[in-house]
């Protein structure tokens, strides 16, 4: 797998858009419980898929494969209080980062969040390569 450093301007307002959601979410709409349980885990998974594209050219599709292992990895080490065993116990941040219990529902959230990602780069593929007659990664 080929990767090139490069820094994309468009990635880069995704992933600060994005960025600025899940701050929402988790300042201003925790009280609604869908969004916070549920949208945040999706779109966790966007903010990091937009954020390596901002500084790397990889293939879609690895990469999304790769946030979804990472995301399920992560998930794990949660069932093994993995934030409380690091010693994050009284730092929120990282505990939010890390979570702190492990869950089927967040997996399938990450697995939402990667298929949407699957179907957006594909739309964008299309549409560049019917356009453009080229591949567009």
């Amino acid at each position: 797998m080929k990767i090139n450093f490069k820094f994309d301007y468009k990635n880069f307002l995704i992933a600060v858009f994005i960025f600025l959601i899940e701050v929402l979410i988790a300042t201003k709409l925790k009280d609604i419980f869908f969004v916070r349980a549920y949208l945040g885990d999706v779109i966790v998974v966007m903010l990091i898929y937009y954020f390596i594209k901002t500084f790397f050219k990889i293939e879609s599709t690895k990469l999304i494969i790769g946030i979804f292992i990472f995301s399920c990895l992560i998930e794990a080490l949660q069932h093994f209080k993995f934030a409380e065993v690091l010693g994050f116990q009284k730092n929120p941040i990282m505990m939010t980062v890390l979570g702190n219990s492990f869950s089927w529902i967040d997996i399938l959230c990450y697995f939402t969040g990667c298929i949407i990602l699957f179907l957006i780069t594909k739309l964008d593929w299309n549409k560049n390569n019917s356009s453009h007659g080229r591949k567009a990664n």
